[in-house]
């Protein structure tokens, strides 16, 4: 059984419609990424799915029992409160330190339990938003746009993790991404929406696509095999702490 199933969704908000007849499923342990351009209402679908926006038309099914973990695109915390990463894993809940622990390593980020969160990089912030959504043993990760402001070694450092969490854990994956040269390769689909589906496939068949050619240029073919050749050298000498982002 699909754990998301999006039937014909349209979103209005007034008398602008943002998302027309959508359609969309997500399978157990795959990585989906949604890719579009400003506007073309990648955040608004993601919404509806968590019941945070309201279809005008269509529906949204989720698995019964779906366990989800949301990370935000971002989310500010006042740098004179003090508060560690262990309180603010403890948020969500009645949670055991053993279980704050084994999220952040799960996350790359193990040694981080007793740190301020006032005091962490931009790629540690968002290993600890990751562990946050990672401590109630998800089915399924929502990532809206998780690595904007990280810089670009930050950014695919993170999406190596979201790879990692998935091989580890067997969670799926749907996530949001302006990223086309590192979401196209940590991807098993990619849909291209604009208002609607554009085209949905795996990355080689979406980025030879027209419709996405239209959108994006043929840029990221180049881009995609330059990430794997990193991808596949990083990996030998990777360490959670090796590619933060610059503040």
């Amino acid at each position: 059984m699909s754990l998301i199933t999006v039937d014909n969704l349209s979103i209005r908000y007034g008398a602008n419609t943002v998302l027309r007849d959508v359609s969309l499923r997500v399978e157990p342990g795959e990585i989906v990424t949604i890719v579009g351009p400003n506007g073309s209402g990648k955040t608004s679908l993601l919404k509806a799915i968590i019941s945070a926006t309201k279809p005008a038309a269509g529906r949204v099914n989720l698995k019964p029992g779906l366990r989800i973990g949301y990370v935000p695109q971002r989310l500010h915390i006042d740098a004179t409160l003090p508060i560690t990463v262990e309180r603010f894993m403890r948020l969500s809940g009645r949670v055991t330190r053993r279980e704050c622990m084994s999220a952040l390593d799960a996350a790359g980020v193990p040694d981080l339990l007793k740190r301020q969160m006032s005091q962490l990089s931009g790629g540690q912030f968002q290993r600890v938003l990751l562990a946050h959504a990672l401590i109630n043993r998800p089915d399924i990760l929502l990532l809206d746009e998780a690595t904007q402001g990280l810089d670009q070694p930050g950014s695919a450092a993170f999406y190596r993790q979201i790879e990692d969490v998935r091989r580890d854990t067997g969670c799926a994956v749907l996530m949001i991404s302006h990223e086309l040269h590192v979401v196209m390769s940590a991807s098993d689909r990619v849909v291209c929406l604009n208002g609607h589906v554009c085209c949905e496939g795996t990355p080689a068949i979406v980025a030879s696509a027209p419709e996405y050619r239209a959108l994006f240029g043929t840029g990221t073919g180049g881009a995609l095999a330059l990430y794997r050749h990193d991808h596949d050298h990083d990996h030998e000498h990777d360490h959670p702490h090796s590619h933060e982002a610059a503040e």
